[in-house]
């Protein structure tokens, strides 16, 4: 039991700091090497728990680019209240919740997308399956607010989905070029603009 424990606590410390060197250098730039320096634990540990940095990789979004998705942006949709009012808070609150280290690298799931998205089958599969988990989550909120008429009839659920998630992951990019927050507040006001159009 114990050395069940030890095994666990070690394949935990490398997918928390593989996830931290990911987010800060890229997966690409992150070597097996520079993530078990960090652990202080020995190679062979490694390929213990994992055959290679791409199967490290895909856990890593499986257990901690998932979990930021839906404890941040899924699971707050899913609470009772107004609806309108839910899916204003949750979009405009987690922005400005963003501590400076998280705005100076963006988002992990975008950054993922970005370096990896384009040429893995893989890991577009599991990213993509977080966006489809967070589009479900909208889509369902959004009839909410129809039935309960805070949100209008006439428009799209998917068209709005598929705007908020982008435009949200969008500013979480751009931001990383500047080193103040006038593109956030100018993001914020847009947001809020569009988010008027849609309530009843």
């Amino acid at each position: 039991m114990q050395q069940e424990l030890k095994s666990e606590f070690t394949k935990q410390l490398i997918i928390d700091k593989a996830f931290n060197l990911f987010y800060e250098h890229g997966f690409k730039t992150t070597s097996i090497d520079k993530i078990m320096k960090e652990t202080a634990l020995s190679k062979g540990a490694f390929y213990h728990h994992y055959k290679s940095k791409k199967e490290l990789g895909l856990e890593v979004i499986q257990l901690k680019v998932q979990k930021r998705v839906v404890d941040g942006m899924i699971a707050p949709l899913k609470e009772p209240g107004n609806a309108f009012d839910i899916l204003e808070s949750v979009f405009i609150n987690r922005l400005k919740e963003f501590p400076f280290y998280d705005k100076q690298h963006g988002c992990p799931m975008n950054n993922f997308i970005n370096e990896l998205g384009d040429n893995e089958v893989l890991y577009q599969t599991a990213l993509k399956s977080i966006i489809e988990k967070w589009k479900a989550a909208l889509i369902e909120l959004i009839e909410r607010g129809k039935r309960e008429n805070s949100i209008k009839q006439e428009i799209s659920n998917q068209a709005v989905a598929v705007y908020l998630i982008s435009s949200f992951e969008g500013i979480r990019g751009i931001r990383k070029l500047y080193d103040n927050d006038a593109i956030l507040v100018d993001y914020l006001s847009g947001l809020q603009l569009y988010l008027k159009q849609i309530k009843v």
